[in-house]
């Protein structure tokens, strides 16, 4: 089975869990802090991914350090993926959690580039105008990439809507390029003595 359909499963046992319990949001909260934890110090990652170190003992060490800060049912979920040696998937467990999440509330995530910041208000506005687009609640992450020139590039899904300046210059020179010119001496052929 491919990772990428494994940690779905996974997530949706957890996500399933958490509707019973009505905690959707403060599991998928608890499961990226555990993937960000991992994401960001290595020296945990490699702790729990290294086969050689007993699962007993990396069970041990998550309770001690993250026993208090989780939700029971989830120190629970993460001590299985040990169990089933599947700890090497938390981050995509993760992704695929917020996933299910996202499509529960009708939200959907869109990636904004343009060429200078929004003001707040200019934001507000987008994500508006985004969210009536769309049929769902829209979340707008903004990247400010100057090279774009002008305009705005938007990335939803396998979707992208790209209205940027630079995108329109490169269209406005492929034109030109393949333009095909009158030959020039069609032009100046001299006049025929009649």
């Amino acid at each position: 089975m491919r990772d990428e359909t494994v940690a779905r499963s996974y997530a949706e046992a957890l996500f399933d869990l958490a509707a019973r319990t009505d905690q959707r949001d403060e599991y998928g909260v608890a499961l990226e802090a555990v993937a960000r934890l991992l994401a960001e110090n290595p020296q945990a990652k490699l702790f729990l991914e290294t086969p050689r170190i007993d699962s007993n003992e990396k069970k041990k060490v998550l309770r001690s350090v993250l026993g208090d800060r989780l939700p029971k049912n989830v120190l629970n979920f993460i001590q299985l993926v040990i169990d089933k040696r599947r700890q090497r998937l938390v981050q995509e467990i993760s992704s695929a959690y917020q996933d299910l999440l996202d499509d529960h509330l009708g939200r959907t995530h869109v990636e904004v580039t343009v060429a200078r910041h929004f003001s707040e208000e200019d934001m507000q506005r987008l994500t508006l105008r985004l969210s009536e687009m769309l049929g769902r609640e829209a979340v707008a992450h903004v990247r400010v990439k100057p090279d774009v020139l002008g305009g705005i590039m938007l990335k939803t899904g396998d979707t992208v809507y790209d209205g940027t300046l630079r995108r329109r210059l490169n269209g406005i020179r492929r034109s030109l390029l393949d333009a095909q010119l009158p030959d020039g001496d069609q032009t100046n052929e001299p006049a025929q003595a009649g």
